[in-house]
């Protein structure tokens, strides 16, 4: 089980509710903007599977959910038996993806395991491979979305932005492509250390600019929210 970290209580990874945050090694794309970049990679050391399930039932009277994340969660061929493991806490489970791995998705699902689905839309379809900087099954892509719309309660799609990698119009082709979903969050990027593209390479997007976009696409979709 390639966990690379852990957070052991977040107030802003699960909607109303206290969790800890399980950061998995490994992932299929390479979004210059990515700010895990130590966990593409599944190569290093990993923490011992026994160890955060212990840690978990610990904690059982003090958070509210776990949360998958990473790298790419879906990536791990033990994700369902660990999940499992951890639901029978009384966790509700989160889950973050990029959305390529619908196969993987669709067991979690059908297994009831997913409380939240937090799934990044990369970029409008004739820029995935650009901003992701991979070859991109952009079918794996829709039938992600597909799935989570029609099966999952809680969810939200959300876009990280910089100016290098989308404008404006990018922006409002994402949105439209999602029209009717039930939340779309813009998720300005953040500078720092350990940035894929390197410190100061990539420039957030202002306040005022990301407001303005929110309130274009705002009549198409139950929320929409801006992450600074």
């Amino acid at each position: 089980m390639p966990i690379g970290g852990i957070q052991k209580t977040s107030l802003i990874d699960y909607p109303n509710g206290l969790s800890t945050v399980l950061f998995f090694k490994g992932c299929n794309f390479k979004c210059p903007y990515c700010h895990n970049a130590e966990l593409i990679s599944f190569d290093g050391e990993a923490l011992n599977e026994e160890e955060i399930l212990k840690e978990l039932s610990r904690r059982s009277h003090l958070i509210d959910a776990v949360v998958l994340s990473g790298g790419e969660s879906l990536l791990s061929d033990n994700l369902l038996s660990l999940t499992t493991k951890i639901r029978s806490m009384g966790y509700k489970i989160k889950l973050d993806t990029n959305g390529s791995n619908p196969d993987a998705l669709k067991e979690m699902i059908e297994h009831g395991l997913l409380d939240y689905v937090a799934m990044d839309v990369k970029a409008p379809l004739e820029k995935y491979h650009q901003v992701t900087g991979v070859e991109v099954d952009l079918a794996a892509i829709q039938k992600s979305i597909d799935l989570i719309v029609e099966n999952i309660r809680e969810y939200e799609f959300r876009t990280t932005v910089c100016h290098e990698l989308l404008d404006k119009d990018d922006l409002i082709k994402i949105a439209y492509w999602i029209k009717g979903a039930k939340k779309f969050v813009i998720q300005n990027f953040r500078d720092g250390q350990n940035v894929l593209a390197g410190k100061h390479q990539l420039t957030p997007y202002t306040k005022e600019e990301l407001i303005s976009i929110q309130n274009e696409i705002k009549p198409w979709f139950n929320e929409v929210i801006v992450r600074l």
